[in-house]
């Protein structure tokens, strides 16, 4: 089920950003009901033309936002999008702090000049040492110590998504609506600022706070201590690989008794959970050839009506194929210029058991809204070609 749930309605976003970490600030702020207007370069969000691993990046973060395109080296395009300001709830942008404040466009400057407005700024860094630093996703991987806790010793490795610059998205959008609310109490605009490499610290914390209390480091997570007697994964008898734990002292009675293994059970070395843990080296191998003997589809159905925690290794692509992924509700078809549809997710909460659709998702070609969002604002024929451009490439 769906519902047309939209709590900020009638809230007016501009948005100036590339990649990742800001278009979903703006995306998430559309889906729940915001007209989020994106500002792009003349020759359109470089985002767009990116191929391989980078070809979802657009068409995922930016669906459902309307598109103008502005020249904002001219004195015209930055006049235009002041007067998109002028009307406007909030400001995303994901600039350098430099760059934004050479086009006169500095957040404390938006401040003073729109008393209001919610700027939300998207950097790889808050205030302070680094604050002037490039940062990328990997980048501030490698410098929180998160590459180094997913894979091996001496061999960092990034997570398999671009998850923090999802997250410093949600931040932002998260910072946004504290913002929204502040201002309902106080009637004034506000300075957001999320940082990409705190985020990532934030993800890490888990870990910091182990070394702060036990002073020990945590060991990579492959070669991480177990705290519970099953967490692996293994093979079928098809040769298939399914992830299967057992984290409680029940759940080791009822994966025993699944497996036909009731030799652990009546160990009297494996009473308890600590001594099923500190066993691992050798009831493992136990497990890992019960499991071979017996077929997927047998164990899956057994796990799944027994509470056992289990799951099949699944490639992305193959969510297309997963019947709750596909249940409805759960994904939204879109629609790229060119009249391409595809699928991606919905937002992961529901609201009243259903899943909140903030209205059109499809993504529109560059500057397809200019002229009717510009002369919404006020502008002439010949200030919107100036604006965006399209003066001097005539």
């Amino acid at each position: 089920m769906t519902t047309d749930i939209r709590p900020l309605a009638g809230y007016r976003v501009i948005e100036m950003t590339h990649m990742i970490m800001g278009p979903s600030c703006g995306m998430f702020l559309g889906m729940l009901g915001a007209e989020v207007i994106k500002v792009e370069p003349p020759e359109g969000d470089k985002t767009r033309a990116l191929t391989g691993m980078g070809r979802g990046f657009y068409p995922t973060f930016n669906r459902g936002k309307k598109s103008v395109t502005l020249d904002l080296k001219s004195d015209a395009g930055q006049d235009a999008l002041h007067r998109l300001l002028e009307g406007a709830d909030v400001f995303v942008e994901n600039f350098r702090d430099q760059s934004l404040a050479k086009m006169g466009f500095a957040p404390e400057v938006l401040k003073a000049r729109y008393p209001s407005l919610i700027v939300s700024s998207l950097k790889g860094f808050l205030k302070g040492p680094y604050e002037n630093r490039t940062a990328m996703d990997e980048v501030v991987q490698m410098m929180t110590g998160m590459a180094y806790m997913t894979g091996p010793t001496g061999r960092p490795l990034r997570i398999g998504s671009s998850a923090n610059d999802i997250m410093g998205g949600l931040f932002g959008a998260f910072a946004v609506l504290a913002a929204l609310m502040q201002r309902e109490k106080d009637g004034e605009g506000h300075l957001v600022r999320t940082g990409l490499f705190e985020n990532c610290l934030f993800l890490v914390a888990q870990h910091m706070v182990q070394f702060d209390i036990e002073g020990r480091e945590a060991p990579p997570m492959p070669e991480r201590e177990f705290s519970w007697p099953v967490y692996d994964i293994f093979e079928t008898s098809e040769g298939r690989q399914i992830f299967i734990g057992a984290v409680t002292e029940g759940q080791w009675v009822t994966l025993c008794n699944i497996l036909g293994l009731q030799e652990l059970l009546a160990d009297p070395a494996l009473q308890t959970r600590m001594n099923q843990i500190n066993a691992r080296d050798r009831t493992i191998p136990v497990v890992t050839e019960a499991v071979r003997s017996r077929s997927f589809d047998d164990l899956i159905a057994a796990f799944e009506d027994a509470g056992i925690p289990f799951s099949p290794i699944h490639r992305p692509a193959e969510m297309y194929d997963d019947p709750h992924v596909t249940r409805p509700g759960g994904l939204f078809t879109s629609s790229l210029p060119d009249g391409t549809t595809y699928r991606a997710p919905a937002m992961p909460f529901e609201i009243d058991d259903q899943t909140l659709v903030g209205g059109n998702l499809d993504i529109v070609a560059s500057g397809a809204d200019t002229h009717s969002v510009l002369s919404s604002v006020g502008l002439t024929e010949t200030e919107i070609a100036a604006a965006s451009g399209m003066e001097t490439a005539a």
